[in-house]
């Protein structure tokens, strides 16, 4: 069984967080912080334990806000390589950290600045900038414009990051869920950054903006997919990936595949032919190209599952995509769970079959699911 990143978030990290402190700021009473970071943290999850450890730090580390940020930054251990990510947990060591220069710097801007710059080199400065943002959005984009330049491929992901949207475990950026357009110049600039460390989060970035703005993410996508290079291509596949799921057709233009490309398909079979709450339906489809030019076909199976009181649920499972010549056809087969599942619980009702050939629905089928 792997071992749960809070397992290796114990009593250890504030003791080696106060040693290290204590290695550049002498005067730094680390029994007594630790002892105030061990009370009570037993039953915290993660994130929480990052909070609760950073009150004590700040407690007790010298001076005013400004000066507890450099001692802070001081202490900092080595920085990563600085072309991409690191293996293994060990950098939520300065998870505390990043909860003091998130609570404790908007009063003493570049010194702050100057500590998530030190930060995200070593663990990650995605939460702690976000505060800047709300509190002071130029004065902070400002600078990130200027770290899509910097050596640190750590920095340089720090700018897409940060300022993503919808990014896990962190408040939402509520204006820029709004408006996302303040940042796109800053995603553009990192759109053919050399690390693919880089470039994958400006997908997931992207990918974010695309849940609140569809349209911009594929007026976005189409723009940059001009005299784009294989790398931004495959960015650009990941960024639209909601879109494609979703059987967005202009998100599957951009990607090449044309929804007005001709295509002809049809239901083979649905097994069982009477299904019950539990079974695995197996659909097989045929997929016939009648146009006079090889086309690119994007297949996606969307199921409408049964609701109580008459609703409906939707899912769309990928077919897979073929490249199918002038006059042929292609077979596809797909496999839909109506078990239990912790996101799904299936209902016994009709539930509706479509198959998407690039975003347009081409052939469907209809079964009625007994209760297991």
């Amino acid at each position: 069984m792997a071992t749960r990143l809070i397992d290796s978030f114990g009593p250890d990290v504030p003791r080696r967080i106060g040693a290290m402190v204590t290695a550049v700021e002498p005067g730094f009473d680390r029994g007594r912080f630790v002892a105030a970071a061990l009370d009570g943290y037993e039953p915290l999850g993660l994130m929480d334990r990052g909070r609760h450890w950073g009150a004590a730090l700040r407690a007790h580390l010298p001076g005013d806000d400004a000066a507890a940020l450099r001692t802070l930054t001081a202490s900092l251990g080595p920085a990563r390589p600085a072309d991409g990510p690191s293996e293994g947990m060990a950098p939520f060591l300065y998870l505390p950290h990043s909860f003091v220069i998130a609570e404790h710097g908007i009063g003493c801007f570049e010194v702050a600045m100057e500590a998530q710059h030190a930060l995200t080199q070593r663990f990650t400065a995605e939460f702690c900038i976000r505060p800047y943002i709300a509190a002071e959005p130029e004065r902070t984009l400002a600078r990130l414009a200027a770290w899509t330049g910097d050596p640190s491929a750590h920095v340089r992901r720090l700018v897409s990051e940060g300022t993503r949207p919808r990014l896990p475990w962190a408040a939402r950026l509520r204006d820029l869920q709004r408006d996302p357009r303040p940042v796109l110049p800053l995603l553009r600039r990192l759109r053919d950054d050399p690390s693919e460390y880089v470039r994958r989060s400006v997908a997931n970035h992207l990918n974010d903006i695309g849940k609140d703005h569809p349209a911009l993410l594929v007026e976005v996508a189409r723009d940059w997919a001009r005299d784009a290079g294989p790398e931004r291509r495959r960015m650009l596949r990941h960024a639209l990936r909601g879109r494609v799921a979703a059987g967005d057709p202009a998100a599957l233009a951009v990607l090449g595949h044309d929804p007005a490309a001709p295509a002809e398909a049809r239901v083979m079979s649905v097994e069982p032919p009477s299904p019950r709450i539990g079974d695995t339906l197996r659909i097989a489809v045929t997929v016939t190209n009648p146009g006079t030019a090889p086309a690119a076909y994007a297949l996606r199976l969307r199921v409408r599952f049964a609701r109580p009181g008459g609703r409906e649920g939707v899912r769309v499972f990928s077919l897979g995509q073929r490249e199918v010549a002038p006059g042929a056809s292609v077979e596809v087969g797909g496999r839909v769970s109506l078990a239990r599942h912790t996101t799904r619980t299936p209902h016994p009702g009709a539930h509706t079959l479509e198959v998407l050939v690039n975003g347009l629905v081409r052939a469907g089928a209809s079964v009625e699911v007994a209760a297991a």
